[in-house]
């Protein structure tokens, strides 16, 4: 039974949280699903999943993760190996927050199940790269899901009980893809109603109500409650841990088949659920904002755009702070990059009379920092 969620919470909108959710790319969400489904079949001990592996480890080093771990298990149909990569936290260092999804598939190249996922977790984690958040995150994409949860029934009983690691909460992806045709409005967000344990139900529901709120607050869709099964969130929960999830309204009738591909998928659907995701995974680890405050924020008073709203020239000064450039980049409201430049000089004359009327994000990275501005164009 599904309960449509209400939006009763203590949680606002925040604006840096909402800044940075507009800078997810739909381009670059419909070319990993593209790259995904043309690895093929993503079977435990096929060269499609090893190549799978090593274009999601690349992903990682490229966004400047350093902490990347393979952790390689066995089970009756060959090895695999769980990719996990950790982002230190500020102030609680030893207590995570995972976002967690499987890249193995069965039967077909599972674009939706679970490339769909595996997409979300690369994109929210480029732009958490440099964004400081009070607690810890461990990005995890799990294999073996689709023979047993072995890859996450591996970690929980090889890293979490025997380090006695502090998990804040473990927020599941898996198959958030959509259906094509269909009205995909929708995001089913799941909580822990298992009687074994039932230690953890109660935190879970709160979880899972704050979730579907942050989806509601930085997306354009609506939530449903619903109950976790079946997918890596479940060994955590059998470990007393703290679960929610997400997982598509309109269920693909493709899973585990052939045609679990792209044209099958609704990628625009995939573009908000990353949004709404992002939103939340701010919320739960929590951004430092005493970091930014001497960072991004400190940014913001060296750069001058007007005029906004603007027509044909964009003027922008800039104190470049000793750096050699600084990146400037214009996102449009389906957070497609539109135009991007060099800024080499303190002072800059941006022709943007080809861009179409609306408002726009004007990104701008110096160094280690970045700060979003809203933009106008008549």
């Amino acid at each position: 039974m599904y309960f449509v969620s209400s939006m009763t919470y203590s949680q606002t909108y925040d604006s840096y949280s909402g800044n940075l959710v507009s800078t997810v790319s739909a381009t670059n969400i419909l070319n990993d699903l593209t790259a995904f489904e043309n690895f093929g079949v993503k079977e435990v001990g096929t060269l499609a999943l090893s190549n799978a592996q090593n274009w999601i480890t690349t992903r990682y080093t490229d966004l400047g993760y350093s902490n990347i771990e393979l952790q390689p298990f066995t089970y009756s149909k060959g090895t695999s190996n769980n990719i996990i990569i950790t982002k230190t936290g500020t102030t609680y260092p030893n207590t995570f927050l995972i976002i967690d999804g499987h890249y193995d598939t069965i039967n077909g190249p599972g674009t939706n199940d679970n490339g769909s996922g595996t997409v979300l977790i690369m994109e929210i984690a480029r732009l958490l790269a440099d964004v400081p958040t009070e607690y810890s995150i461990k990005f995890i994409h799990f294999s073996g899901e689709e023979d047993g949860l072995v890859g996450s029934n591996y970690f929980v009983n090889n890293t979490v009980i025997p380090q006695n690691l502090d998990i804040k909460l473990v927020l599941n992806i898996d198959e958030v893809g959509g259906v094509s045709g269909m009205t995909n409005n929708s995001i089913v967000c799941e909580r822990d109603e298992s009687s074994s344990p039932t230690t953890n139900n109660v935190a879970s529901n709160t979880a899972t109500n704050q979730l579907a709120t942050c989806i509601e607050l930085y997306s354009n869709l609506d939530t449903e409650i619903s109950y976790a099964y079946a997918s890596d969130y479940m060994p955590f929960e059998d470990n007393n841990e703290i679960i929610t999830g997400l997982y598509e309204s309109n269920e693909t009738p493709y899973a585990h088949g052939p045609n679990d591909i792209l044209a099958n998928m609704d990628p625009t659907y995939l573009f908000e659920v990353t949004k709404g995701t992002l939103g939340a995974a701010l919320f739960f680890a929590e951004v430092d904002y005493n970091v930014l405050s001497t960072e991004s924020y400190a940014l913001d008073a060296t750069i001058s755009m007007y005029p906004n709203p603007a027509r044909q020239k964009l003027n922008i000064q800039i104190d470049l702070k000793n750096e050699p450039f600084a990146n400037f980049k214009l996102i449009d409201i389906l957070g497609k990059e539109v135009f991007q430049k060099t800024l080499k000089n303190s002072y800059s004359k941006i022709d943007v009379s080809h861009l179409n009327a609306g408002i726009y994000l004007a990104v701008f990275e110096l160094g280690k920092n970045r700060i979003t501005k809203k933009l106008v164009i008549n």
